[in-house]
């Protein structure tokens, strides 16, 4: 039975053969079909790779064939509409809706399990405020030459060669229709990001691309040349991305496009390194001081960091450095280990980094311990998506959120995970022009706009149902989870919270503080001496 697809192929391509002699021309096609399936089989018994192309030539391409669309058979037929896979149909139909404007309510009531474990709601107010505005805003870098007013949801880093041409222009004109601002993502700023004129926050990442020197390093003189730009709103450093926190990259030097060249300030024919560690500075006050003369050299423009949390000890290095040599950052952006990207280790999507959650109460906590939570702003990012996604994220900590996935789908994306193999069947994350060529800019920047739009009008319907009228107010008592069939938990209760000046001169009794505050450095990233201890041996 193992041959007898490729045996019937062989018979059945012989009696066509048979038959186009008999001067039965209309059986060429038996010939053509049948002797392909015969060759294929034939070069099956010949290769040696696979061992079970050998063993069941012909019919092993079947179980390929049907193991190649096997995600998307159980995205459409088999998965539940609730699966978060990473994203559920539930999830990409309301932003679908959203981005059209087309009617995003629904009947006959939810298709959650209100009791299962881990369900979450915001408890209402017998007295709900009217409703108000929805372009609810915040500002950032109060105490600089140039403070931005941000909405509290923006587009998340997503470079341009991860996003295509046409998806950038999209984004950057959505953005400018709803007054909301742009990620550039390390890969600097394109063309295709000045176009439409959008705010832009210019992310500077460890390959300095757009201002670096020809060895790769940090180069003051092209830094200026773009963030005195009037449309960069802000500079943020990325210490690190949630998908892949540590890990470098490499761009191979086929891909370096003439664009890609001028965009990154890297020469053509030569691999585009992105290191995984900064080498502008090595340590927590290097980096403060490396964002205080960002800032300078801007002209006084907020300028942060974007981190995802991995060793506790690095971050409170940071917070301790703050707290010694009095420079901050005007924000700080959470990445949570939930984040997507273009392409990256299995390892480390899976298994690298912690979560948005525990990730920004971590942050959160330190800045109040200190009491320099109201002097930095916190973004957030990690699988938002609708309005309470970002009820909930500003309950834990969070002044606003960015989204990096929900707005591809605003654009069309369809979840085919095909964002690395250059093939996005939406010309959304493609360098393929016969693809994104495809891509109507009017059209997704309108969806883009609504998208953001509408979500911040459900936004306000929560708001005003839970009695509040500002973001602002939201805080950890809103927001419920169910933590057993029978108990219930606000994120007040789950959570322990610092209180203003907890840290200052003690240490509070929270476990991760308890074991690492005291051993962090603000003059190195270098671990402290029981963990070095412990990595020695194995007796702890």
């Amino acid at each position: 039975m193992r041959y007898a697809a490729y045996v019937a192929s062989l018979i059945l391509t012989l009696i066509s053969a048979v038959l186009v002699f008999a001067h039965h021309s209309d059986w060429l096609w038996g010939v053509a079909g049948f002797g392909a399936v015969a060759i294929l089989g034939t070069l099956d018994l010949l290769q040696t790779r696979s061992t079970l192309r050998r063993n069941y030539p012909v019919l092993a391409h079947f179980r390929y064939g049907l193991e190649s669309i096997g995600p998307e058979m159980r995205q459409y037929f088999i998965e539940a509409d609730t699966a978060e896979v990473p994203f559920s149909r539930q999830q990409r139909a309301l932003v679908y809706q959203r981005s059209k404007s087309v009617n995003d309510v629904r009947p006959f009531g939810s298709q959650q399990d209100v009791y299962s474990l881990d369900y979450e709601w915001i408890n209402h107010s017998l007295a709900p405020t009217s409703h108000v505005a929805h372009d609810f805003r915040i500002t950032i870098g109060e105490n600089t030459a140039h403070p931005y007013s941000a909405s509290v949801f923006n587009i998340s880093a997503m470079s341009f060669g991860s996003l295509s041409a046409n998806a950038i222009r999209a984004l950057n004109k959505g953005a400018k229709l709803g007054n909301f601002y742009h990620d550039t993502g390390e890969g600097s700023i394109s063309p295709y990001h000045r176009e439409n004129g959008g705010d832009l926050v210019w992310e500077i990442g460890s390959g300095y691309f757009g201002c670096r020197d020809e060895r790769g390093m940090f180069s003051e003189e092209r830094f200026l040349a773009n963030a005195r730009d009037e449309q960069v709103k802000m500079i943020e450093i990325k210490l690190s991305q949630g998908a892949k926190p540590g890990h470098g990259g490499v761009l191979p030097a086929a891909k370096v496009s003439a664009e890609i060249s001028v965009t990154r300030g890297v020469p053509m024919g030569q691999d585009c390194v992105s290191p995984a560690a900064h080498t502008a500075f090595d340590s927590p006050q290097g980096l403060l001081h490396f964002v205080a003369r960002l800032r300078e050299l801007s002209g006084g423009k907020p300028t942060g960091f974007k981190l995802a949390i991995g060793h506790p000890w690095e971050w409170f290095g940071i917070a301790k450095a703050m707290q010694e040599t009095g420079v901050l950052p005007d924000f700080i952006v959470v990445d949570g280990a939930e984040g997507g990207t273009g392409a990256a280790p299995a390892e480390f999507i899976d298994h690298v980094g912690v979560p948005m959650h525990e990730a920004l109460m971590l942050v959160h906590n330190t800045l109040v311990g200190l009491e320099l939570r109201d002097k930095i702003r916190i973004g957030a990012a990690g699988r938002i998506t609708s309005a309470f996604d970002i009820c909930r994220t500003l309950a834990m900590g969070a002044d606003w959120c960015n989204a990096a996935r929900g707005y591809m789908f605003a654009l069309g994306c369809i979840q085919a995970q095909s964002c690395h193999t250059d093939r996005c069947p939406t010309g959304v994350a493609t360098q393929d022009p016969s693809r994104w060529g495809k891509l109507d800019v009017p059209d997704k920047s309108t969806r883009v706009f609504h998208f953001h739009d509408n979500t911040l009008k459900a936004l306000r319907d929560l708001l005003c149902a839970a009695g509040l009228t500002h973001p602002s107010e939201i805080g950890p008592e809103h927001i419920l989870r169910r933590v057993s069939p029978t108990e219930v938990r606000s994120l007040g209760a789950l959570y322990n919270f610092l209180t203003p000046g907890e840290l200052i001169g003690k240490i509070p009794a929270h476990a991760v503080f308890q074991s690492f505050w005291a051993g962090a450095r603000s003059d190195s990233f270098r671990a402290p001496d029981r963990v070095l201890a412990m990595r020695s041996s194995k007796s702890f």
